[in-house]
């Protein structure tokens, strides 16, 4: 019986660690995809957004975006037309602000509607949100394979549009190659799926493709005349710049 009671208690200290290891394993994980993602110190870049609906048919647009660490960013499009100067400026504490030309004023962007689609596109402001991963999701490793690692990532906030997210991370650079979004209700509503490509040494998210399930709509980002470390300053990131 003692030896029955050892072996028990073995297996539970042993399982024990191995969660525990699991647990800290996930969040070295999350930690380098955030290192990856928000290492440099600034960025500039423009972004051509291609939106596909389920005909085939397409849209092109284009934008530019400024970002400062991991926390401020600006996101604007210049064509078409209609869509120029639609602006959406993220700041640290999900603070976010949207400018619409034709109103001609700012409006916060309230934590009740980040779920809503951006401009027309298929990412919600929550996706466009500059804050790293580890700060608004809780990690679990659920798997590994040859080159990838697979992550559950649960939304700390109870506001999340999302239920839980499953990544598949680069297993030596720490990039997401992968993303399936579920909602409240554990459907999957969206697939992402990212190209990086090193220029110097950091790793850019040259495409992105969105991907609405239930709508059978896609938006690809594509990435361009991308620039790291400019010397960008916080007096970039005001709503007074916001509006201009």
């Amino acid at each position: 019986m003692r030896n029955l009671k050892s072996t028990i208690v073995s297996l539970f200290l042993l399982t024990g660690g191995m969660l525990s290891a699991s647990a800290q394993d996930a969040n070295t994980i999350l930690k380098k995809i955030d290192d990856v993602m928000y290492s440099p110190k600034d960025m500039t870049g423009e972004t051509k957004i291609i939106l596909i609906d389920k005909a085939g048919k397409q849209k092109t647009r284009e934008a530019n975006f400024i970002q400062k660490g991991n926390d401020k960013r600006i996101f604007r499009f210049t064509t078409p037309a209609s869509q120029a100067g639609i602006a959406v400026l993220s700041l640290p504490n999900d603070v976010m602000y949207l400018y619409l030309p034709a109103f001609g004023k700012e409006r916060r962007i309230s934590s009740s509607v980040k779920n809503q689609n951006f401009a027309g596109t298929d990412f919600s402001y929550d996706d466009m949100e500059s804050k790293p991963y580890s700060e608004k999701y809780t990690p679990k490793l659920i798997n590994t394979e040859e080159d990838i690692y697979i992550l559950e990532l649960t939304p700390k906030s109870p506001k999340s549009a999302y239920s839980r997210l499953i990544v598949k991370v680069h297993k030596t650079n720490y990039y997401p190659t992968y993303m399936e979004y579920y909602d409240r209700g554990n459907k999957k509503t969206k697939v992402a799926v990212y190209q990086f490509e090193k220029i110097g040494k950091y790793w850019n998210a040259k495409e992105i493709e969105m991907t609405d399930l239930q709508k059978n709509h896609k938006t690809k980002m594509l990435m361009s005349d991308v620039k790291y470390d400019t010397g960008l300053t916080d007096d970039e990131f005001t709503v007074r710049k916001l509006k201009q």
